[in-house]
C-alpha cells in the first residue's frame, strides 16, 4: 500500500492537539486532513468524510472520545490519547489499535502509528501483510517531552533532567533549574529515558548517569546534593554503564 493514510487529530487542549499534529507531520505516510479542539465539529466532519486513522483525546466536553468512536457507522483505526490509564481496557474492547498516555513520547507515538499501519495493511491485503519497522520510516531522536502541569503543557528538555521520582500516581521531574509534578507513571518515563544517558536505579527513581557525583555503598549522590539508594540488583548494571 503506497497511498498515504488519511488522519485527523482531536483534542480539546490546544497545546496537546498541536503536539500530535506536529508528530503527524513528521511521518511520511500520514496525510493530515484536519485537526479539531471541538469533538462535535470533528464528529460532523467524520460523518461526511472517511479517514484511515483518528488520533483522539478521551476526556472532552460535549462528547468524549469513546462516545465519538461508538457513534461512527464505519470505524477507522483509532489511537486514543489520554492522561488516564483507566480508559485503556474500555478502549481496546471497542477495537482501538492503541492508546497513548500523556505526556506522549514520540517513540511511543511512532510505535502506535506503525501498529495502525500494519492493521490497515492486513485488512487491505490479507495475503501480503507488511510489517514496517519504525527505523524504515523515519529517524527522529527524542530530545524533549511535554508534560501537563497545573492545566498546561510544559516542555522539558530530556538532557536537562537530573532525576525522576515516582510519587504515587504522580511523577516529580527535577531538572538543572526547576522541578515539575505531573500525573504519569514511572514506567511511561522509563520507556523514554533509557541507558546510556538514564538508568532506573530502583523502583521509584530514574537518574541521569552524568549527574551522579559520588557512590558510597548503596547510595548515590547527585550533583545537586540529592542522595538516592540503589537497589542491590541494579548496582552491577549501573557500575557497568558508568565504566566502574
Amino acid at each position: 500500500m503506497n497511498e498515504k493514510l488519511k488522519c485527523i487529530v482531536i483534542d480539546d487542549e490546544p497545546i496537546g492537539k498541536e503536539l500530535i499534529v506536529d508528530f503527524v507531520k513528521t511521518i511520511p505516510f500520514l496525510d493530515l486532513q484536519a485537526s479539531y479542539e471541538d469533538s462535535m465539529e470533528a464528529l460532523a466532519y467524520l460523518q461526511s468524510n472517511e479517514v484511515d486513522i483518528i488520533f483522539s483525546d478521551i476526556q472532552m466536553p460535549k462528547i468524549n472520545g469513546i462516545e465519538l468512536i461508538r457513534s461512527l457507522s464505519k470505524q477507522p483505526s483509532i489511537i486514543f490519547i489520554t492522561a488516564h490509564r483507566d480508559f485503556a481496557l474500555e478502549g481496546f474492547e471497542d477495537g482501538v489499535v492503541d492508546y497513548l498516555v500523556k505526556p506522549v513520547a514520540y517513540n511511543r507515538f511512532l510505535k502506535a502509528v506503525n501498529r495502525a499501519k500494519e492493521r490497515i495493511q492486513s485488512v487491505a491485503a490479507p495475503l501480503k501483510k507488511e510489517i514496517t519497522k519504525p527505523e524504515e520510516n523515519i529517524k527522529a531522536p527524542i530530545d524533549r517531552i511535554f508534560i501537563k502541569v497545573n492545566g498546561k503543557l510544559v516542555k522539558v528538555i530530556l538532557s536537562d533532567i537530573l532525576y525522576v521520582e515516582a510519587l504515587g500516581d504522580y511523577l516529580k521531574i527535577v531538572t538543572d533549574t526547576e522541578s515539575f509534578t505531573t500525573l504519569a507513571t514511572l514506567k511511561s518515563m522509563e520507556d523514554l529515558l533509557v541507558p546510556p544517558m538514564f538508568f532506573r536505579v530502583q523502583r521509584s527513581f530514574i537518574v541521569k548517569l552524568t549527574s551522579i557525583k559520588s557512590v558510597s555503598g548503596n547510595v548515590i549522590e547527585l550533583n545537586n546534593g540529592k542522595a538516592i539508594t540503589i537497589a542491590s540488583s541494579k548496582k552491577d548494571e549501573m557500575f557497568s554503564l558508568l565504566g566502574i
